[in-house]
């Protein structure tokens, strides 16, 4: 869940650590990351811009709070139930995750996939793009447009229909959409009239 809501990559979530999880600010910080080196694993800073703190819906509270009660601050939050220590990606995906996968007639679909699903979430949530890249910490935005660019062509009809809304909300929105008959011009009273007696403003005697 913490990936479908977050955006994380593997090696973010697996990093971890319980002083990483802000609970009161409902925060989780990424200050590390965990790379796998010749099947064994290293901790490492991330980038400068993967460096960032990422905000988690309200129903993710509890569950992480279980999950880091009674741990170190520097010990991993998810853990191998035989090492204890950094969930290793293939680990999880034979205990957990392809089973699930496949039993919702999703084979082969893999825990970074959920990494999109996040970005798909945020942005029907209605998160621009600069928030997205925060998210999911892109080195710039026009990474994250190169990428999900069909996401975001979404917004153009959205923001049409948020404008729409809105101005039937006005007086003056509601003045033109509920009376047609004021798109219709009144001709000038200088203007001659058919069948009506007048002077047209063309007329100089009108003067």
């Amino acid at each position: 869940m913490v990936l479908a809501y977050g955006g994380l990559r593997w090696g973010e979530l697996s990093g971890r650590r319980p002083i990483d999880v802000d609970v009161r600010r409902a925060r989780l910080e990424v200050r590390q990351t965990v790379v796998m080196d010749k099947g064994y694993q290293r901790v490492e800073a991330p980038k400068d811009y993967e460096h960032r703190s990422i905000p988690f819906p309200g129903f993710l509270l509890d569950p992480l709070r279980v999950q880091v009660a009674g741990r170190a601050p520097e010990a991993s939050v998810l853990f191998g139930a035989r090492t204890r220590t950094w969930l290793r990606n293939r680990s999880f995906r034979d205990g957990w995750f392809d089973p699930a996968a496949d039993s919702i007639g999703q084979p082969g679909f893999t825990p970074h996939e959920l990494r999109h699903t996040a970005t798909s979430l945020a942005v029907q949530a209605g998160a621009n793009v600069k928030a997205v890249q925060r998210m999911l910490g892109h080195a710039s935005a026009a990474i994250t447009l190169d990428v999900y660019a069909d996401l975001f062509d979404d917004d153009l009809d959205t923001v049409a229909v948020a404008l729409d809304r809105a101005a039937l909300q006005t007086d003056v929105g509601n003045m033109w959409a509920k009376s047609p008959d004021r798109l219709r011009v009144e001709p000038s009273r200088n203007e001659e009239t058919p069948g009506e007696p007048g002077v047209s403003a063309r007329d100089p005697s009108g003067i």
